[in-house]
C-alpha cells in the first residue's frame, strides 16, 4: 500500500468537482481528486447542449479541465474507508493507495432516476418510451428517430418523472426538468422542423436568468405545445405508435393522444454511496444533509468533510459550478483557520503550517 503526502482530497469528477479543485490549485494548495469513472466529467459529459443558451456541454468539461493546472487524477477508482479526523484523514481507495488529508470534498454528484419503475409509462416495456438522457444522445448524433428508423412526426414530452412523486418517494422538484425539456424541444424542432411536440407538465418552474424567456420563445417561434395534464397510460398500438391517456386538468376532462415517441423527462436521485464510509447523514429526499441549509451549505455535520453540487440536492450546472467554487473557499477558511490555532505547534504539512 503506497502512502501519498497530505492534500486535499476532491471525491468525484464532475462539474462541481473540478471547479472546486480547480479554484484550490489557484489558491495553492496540493489536490487529489479521485473519480470512479475513467473519464472526468460526470452526468455532464454525456449530454449534448445545455439551457438556457445552448452552450455544448463539452465545452464547459473542456474549460474546467483546463483549470485542474497540476491537480492529480485518480480515475477508475472508487473510496473505500476514510478514517480520522481533520487536518489528518486517511483515505484509502480500491487502488490500494492510502492518502494522508487535511480536509475532504465529496462531489459525487447525482443518479438519473430509474424510469421503469414509473410502469404506467412503458419504458423498458414500449421501443419508443425513452428517457430525457437516450433523446439526448440521439440530438448530439443527429439521429432522433422512431425505434424503426422513421422521421418523427408527434412527440410527447412528460414532466417530473420521478421528482414530485408520492408513489416513488420522491417529493422534491429536481429544479432542471422543465427548462431541459423546453430545451430538448426546441432542439427536435430545428432538427426535425414539422414534428409537432406536446409537453405535458404539472406545474412550469422555470426560475433561472433566461428561463422564462426560453419558455416563450419555444412557444412564440417553435410552435411547442404545453398541456397541463397528468399521462394516466400509456399503450402501444400495433404500429408501434403510442397511444397516451392524459387528463387536461385545465379544462377538467380527459383526452387521447396518439404519438410517435414518448420522453420520459427524468429527474434527479441522490447518490449517497459514501454515507458510511464517509460517516455522512443522508436527508429524507437521500441527498447528504449539510451542516446548516442557510449559513453553511458546503460543510457537512463532520469537520473537516465538506459537500458541492448536487450531492446535496438536484441543481443546474451553472449551480454545480459556482457551488464547487463556494465549497473551494470553505476549505480554504476552514485550513487557514486551523492553521491559525495550531501554528504554535511549528509542523509542516504540505504547504500548511499546523
Amino acid at each position: 500500500m503506497r502512502t501519498m503526502a497530505k492534500n486535499i482530497v476532491v471525491i468525484g469528477g464532475g462539474v462541481a468537482g473540478m471547479a472546486a479543485a480547480g479554484k484550490l490549485r489557484a489558491f495553492g494548495y496540493d489536490v487529489v481528486l479521485i473519480d470512479k469513472a475513467e473519464e472526468l466529467g460526470g452526468n455532464v459529459k454525456n449530454w449534448y447542449k445545455v439551457f438556457p443558451d445552448f452552450t455544448d456541454a463539452s465545452e464547459i468539461i473542456g474549460k474546467l479541465k483546463g483549470e485542474l493546472n497540476g491537480t492529480q487524477v485518480i480515475k477508475g477508482a472508487t473510496v473505500t474507508s476514510i478514517t480520522g479526523s481533520a487536518p489528518d484523514f486517511q483515505v484509502i481507495i480500491s487502488t490500494g493507495e492510502r492518502i494522508e488529508a487535511a480536509a475532504i470534498l465529496v462531489a459525487t454528484g447525482f443518479k438519473p432516476f430509474d424510469a421503469a419503475l414509473k410502469e404506467e409509462y412503458g419504458y423498458g416495456i414500449y421501443d419508443n418510451s425513452i428517457t430525457s438522457i437516450e433523446l439526448d444522445a440521439m440530438l448530439k448524433h443527429y439521429c432522433v428517430k422512431t425505434a424503426s428508423g422513421e422521421t418523427l412526426k408527434k412527440v410527447a414530452m412528460i414532466h417530473c418523472v420521478g421528482s414530485r412523486d408520492e408513489k416513488v418517494n420522491n417529493n422534491y422538484c429536481s429544479r432542471v426538468c422543465c427548462t431541459n425539456t423546453i430545451k430538448q424541444a426546441m432542439e427536435i424542432k430545428e432538427q426535425i422542423p414539422n414534428c409537432e411536440i406536446y409537453c405535458l407538465y404539472m406545474d412550469i418552474r422555470v426560475f433561472g436568468r433566461g428561463y422564462e424567456e426560453l419558455y416563450r420563445r419555444s412557444q412564440e417561434d417553435y410552435g411547442i405545445q404545453f398541456i397541463r395534464g397528468r399521462l394516466s397510460e400509456a399503450n402501444e398500438k400495433p404500429d408501434s405508435r403510442l397511444l397516451l391517456r392524459v387528463e387536461d386538468t385545465l379544462i377538467g376532462k380527459p383526452m387521447r393522444l396518439t404519438v410517435d415517441m414518448l420522453v420520459l423527462m427524468v429527474g434527479m436521485v441522490g447518490n449517497s454511496e459514501l454515507s458510511e464510509v464517509a460517516g455522512l447523514s443522508v436527508g429524507c429526499d437521500r441527498f447528504y444533509t449539510t451542516a446548516h441549509q442557510q449559513y453553511s451549505n458546503n460543510a457537512s455535520a463532520r469537520e473537516g468533510i465538506f459537500l458541492a453540487g448536487t450531492a446535496t440536492g438536484p441543481k443546474a450546472i451553472v449551480e454545480s459550478i459556482t457551488d464547487g467554487r463556494s465549497a473551494a473557499a470553505e476549505i480554504a477558511g476552514f485550513l487557514a483557520n486551523m492553521n491559525r490555532i495550531h501554528v504554535s505547534n511549528g509542523q509542516l504539512v504540505g504547504n500548511l503550517i499546523f
